[in-house]
């Protein structure tokens, strides 16, 4: 956080303030506990209330509960199996109570008769008599730690308790004493927020729940408003440094009308608002650093081929950029048969080209006499040079990196649209793309279909397999989409070229198959779906390839396998593939063998329950966003999007499904950023986290 701790202080190796073996400082290491900074912050992860002491004689059984009384006896001896067995009476002023504990010699030496204890576990009966077995304890004195209090519990490994932490904890302690308030009075104020160092002391050592609950909510706090501060700050960076901004662009009214007549349906109103979000930007003098969301089908695509025109018509060169030569290959299909008739000179650059081919394209670019240019990542690669690049699109942007958009800046800061169909909650798009205006097509066009979606047991597979030969016979085409493309007995997940060769010799034999995966070249998949295209393939069985830009209106049933090991969001795009014409269309979702192993969080697999709750959802909503929403609670954003991929934080108080507090936080940082920045200390932020 933005405090006056000295670094040296802070950055100190706890292998050189804890007396503790070296197998202690790798089990720390393996928590990800390094620093002082590290272990200070390494925060609860629940509580435990062992501040009420339950007298003896109302003790109830199973329920965890805490006792304060005097060891009236003490005794030890071996069991059976040579374990030994250390019994204590415990009595108060009511009644008695029977403690052993298992295998633990050193107590001998901690334990006396007539001392006074607290016991901290739950009662069970045994032999007809109430017994605390292996229970927390520690000695009566001035100031309980792991007793007659709220305790924290932390994250634990093997031989790091959370009584150890505590212990530890306690220890360390003193290097807060330094710890000032980094946040202005000002935001104190406004958001009622408790102070700094006694939120962390709360936190660790808390004095009441009411207290705690407002300790938690400053630490949350002040997460998200470091993150907002980052967002700000890379906004600032791609708003400033580009000098005499020349490249505004105007839509002119009379060049729209000639496009229009190009365009054979009419927008929906939520295209049209979009639209003007990114028209209006265009005009200003800073280049414009905008996300464009929008729905499986909702229109995003057109959108960016009108600003794109007007940026052409304004006298400046337009890129169109796509994360596959599937999807690129599809937007020059579709762009070039929009724009060639109105006289823009249009090119296909991917990495399959000849290199004849590129140095041709890259010439044309160079000399200005291409207007736009629909390609993959070979479009910002080295040697490209543009004459006047005013304009660039990033389609599926996420699929993309940060090291793209410092490339674009080498071409003189385009204004930037990125798109995206992957729907992400609001709450996690201001986090991770919160550095860019937001605009959403929330509206899908006239005319397109709800898709049919069942989530299909095991044992209904052949009646859906009979079903789709006859809608086959009947003309339509079908998707069958698998997690992997070979095949892993570890995993017992169906792969593309398993489920093909299966598929092609032993459930279809009469129909055309074709197979789709990321390892075939260029070449091979652009004659893959030119075939399933043109209608000379039945069924495509294909990897995640397809999840994007693949359109086929012949194409009515989507077949998804090992559907756990797919977000909500992903098995979502998947279902956008289907139900593009006017025939109705069908979403069939199919478990694993070995679902609850086989799903995405391998160290803490959902249960089989959690599963199909989660699939389920697709069945009840067709809205991408609310499908996000859903996903995001059951299993958290970085379990989705994957936290180092995708630059979503490590929250260990805030949590993103807090919209009300995410939103107060982004508010005061943009108050506040001016503040900061000239204070230094959104750089220092940068430079700490990075060490």
């Amino acid at each position: 956080m933005y405090n006056t701790i000295a670094m040296s202080d802070l950055s100190t190796p706890l292998s050189q303030v804890l007396r503790t073996t070296k197998k202690h400082l790798e089990r720390m290491e393996f928590l990800g506990l390094k620093t002082v900074r590290d272990f200070l912050t390494h925060f609860p992860r629940t509580y435990e209330d062992r501040s009420t002491f339950t007298p003896i004689t109302q003790a109830k059984i199973n329920e965890k509960q805490t006792f304060r009384g005097h060891l009236s006896s003490i005794n030890h001896r071996k069991t059976r199996n040579g374990r030994l067995l250390i019994s204590a009476l415990l009595t108060d002023k009511n009644g008695s109570l029977e403690i052993n504990w298992f295998n633990r010699p050193y107590l001998l030496q901690v334990l006396k008769p007539d001392m006074d204890i607290i016991v901290s576990g739950k009662i069970q009966v045994r032999n007809g008599r109430l017994t605390l077995a292996n229970p927390d304890f520690e000695l009566v004195k001035e100031e309980q730690l792991h007793t007659a209090r709220i305790i924290p519990i932390y994250h634990e490994t093997e031989g790091i308790t959370s009584k150890w932490i505590r212990e530890k904890m306690q220890l360390l302690w003193h290097f807060t004493e330094n710890l000032t308030e980094h946040l202005p009075e000002s935001v104190l104020r406004e958001e009622k927020l408790m102070g700094y160092r006694e939120a962390m002391r709360e936190v660790h050592f808390p004095t009441d729940f009411s207290r705690l609950a407002l300790a938690r909510h400053r630490l949350a706090f002040d997460e998200l408003f470091e993150i907002q501060l980052r967002v700000f700050e890379r906004k600032r960076q791609w708003t400033s440094g580009f000098g005499q901004f020349e490249k505004q662009i105007h839509a002119d009214p009379t060049e729209l009308k000639k496009l229009a007549s190009h365009i054979t349906f009419a927008f929906t109103n939520a295209q049209k608002r979009a639209l003007k979000e990114i028209l209006m930007d265009l005009k200003r003098d800073c280049p414009m650093l905008r996300l464009l969301q929008g729905d499986v089908g909702s229109g995003k695509t057109i959108v960016a081929a009108v600003a794109a025109f007007c940026a052409i018509r304004s006298g400046f060169q337009s890129i169109f950029m796509a994360p596959t030569e599937v999807l690129a290959r599809q937007h020059y299909k579709d762009l070039s048969n929009l724009f060639e008739p109105l006289g823009i000179k249009t090119a296909l650059l991917i990495g399959s080209l000849k290199t004849s081919e590129k140095n041709d394209i890259k010439k044309r670019l160079a000399n200005g006499e291409l207007d736009l240019t629909i390609g993959t990542h070979a479009l910002i690669s080295e040697g490209i040079f543009f004459k006047n690049l005013g304009f660039a699109v990033i389609d599926e942007q996420h699929r993309f990196g940060v090291a793209q958009r410092e490339d674009l800046q080498k071409h003189g800061f385009p204004h930037l649209l990125n798109m995206s169909a992957t729907p992400i909650p609001r709450t996690l798009a201001m986090t991770i793309y919160g550095d860019q205006d937001l605009s959403i097509i929330d509206e899908m066009p006239p005319g397109r279909q709800k898709i049919v979606t069942r989530v299909v047991p095991e044992e209904k597979r052949p009646d859906v397999y009979r079903w789709i030969a006859k809608k086959v016979e009947e003309g339509r085409q079908v998707f069958v989409i698998c997690p992997l493309i070979d095949e892993s007995d570890a995993l017992e997940i169906k792969s593309a070229v398993k489920e093909y060769e299966y598929l092609s010799t032993e459930i279809f034999p009469n129909l055309r198959l074709g197979l789709l995966h990321g390892r075939l070249s260029g070449n091979k998949k652009t004659q893959i779906m030119s075939k399933f295209s043109t209608g000379k393939l039945n069924i495509l069985v294909s990897t995640s390839v397809v999840e994007v830009g693949v359109n086929v209106p012949n194409a009515t049933i989507m077949v998804i396998e090992g559907a756990e090991r797919f977000g909500l969001a992903q098995l979502h795009q998947f279902r956008g593939r289907v139900g593009r014409g006017e025939q109705k269309s069908y979403c069939f979702i199919f478990e694993g063998k070995a679902s609850e192993k086989n799903a995405m969080n391998v160290f803490f697999p959902p249960t089989r329950d959690k599963i199909r709750e989660r699939l389920s959802a697709l069945e009840r909503h067709h809205d991408g966003f609310k499908l996000a929403e859903i996903d995001m609670e059951i299993r958290g954003p970085g379990e989705i999007y994957g936290v180092r991929q995708s630059g979503i934080p490590d929250l260990k108080m805030a949590s993103l499904t807090d919209r009300e507090l995410l939103l107060r936080a982004r508010a005061q940082a943009e108050k506040n950023f001016a503040y900061f920045f000239e204070k230094q200390a959104v750089q220092d932020v940068l430079k700490r986290k990075s060490q």
